[in-house]
């Protein structure tokens, strides 16, 4: 009985010690991702969408598609797709909301491509992709923040998204950075398709 007791804590020990080293691989390479960017030519950049007010971007998505904006100033894409829904009771969506701050800022019509359905990272890229292969494009460069890129990079490879990210300038402190670690290490062992729909 002791035994079996001292091997039942042996096995507890050494699944804490995996998780710990699996945690604190995935934290470094999310840490890493976040100082990366990968811009390049392209078909189209993708805005992942964040909070907006009554139609005003909050600070993150502001900066998000300020981003955007320098990378289709520098014709890195002819095409911009905001993404992002609306939660209950808002009177716009974060797609909207992006495409109205992107037209006030010079980019034609012609060249916003809007996502207005998406409530998370995994619907947005899946839609991207929807709207790339309507339109027979390929390549599409992910604009979110830092910590984000790691996680962007698993979803658009489940999607079947040829994607490259470039994020914004903002930082990326330990609580958003310890958040991401865990979303891509849950999305890694059940598929992000599955973590989207927890």
């Amino acid at each position: 009985m002791i035994r079996v007791g001292r091997r039942l804590v042996a096995v507890a020990v050494v699944a804490v010690l995996v998780l710990a080293l699996y945690l604190g691989v995935t934290f470094v390479q999310v840490l890493v991702a976040s100082r990366h960017d990968d811009r390049g030519q392209a078909d189209a950049i993708v805005v992942l969408g964040a909070a907006q007010y009554n139609g005003e971007p909050s600070g993150a998505l502001r900066g998000r598609l300020d981003h955007a904006l320098e990378l289709y100033d520098l014709g890195l894409a002819e095409v911009v797709i905001p993404t992002g829904g609306g939660l209950p009771g808002d009177v716009t969506t974060e797609g909207l909301t992006g495409y109205t701050y992107l037209r006030q800022h010079g980019v034609p019509d012609e060249a916003i491509l809007v996502e207005v359905d998406a409530t998370d990272t995994y619907e947005a890229l899946s839609a991207a992709r929807v709207i790339l292969d309507q339109r027979g494009m390929q390549r599409a460069i992910l604009v979110s923040d830092p910590y984000h890129n790691r996680r962007l990079e698993g979803i658009a490879r489940e999607v079947g998204l040829d994607a490259a990210v470039s994020p914004t300038g903002a930082g990326s402190d330990a609580w958003s950075l310890g958040r991401e670690t865990v979303a891509v290490a849950a999305g890694r062992l059940i598929g992000f398709r599955r973590l989207s729909g927890l």
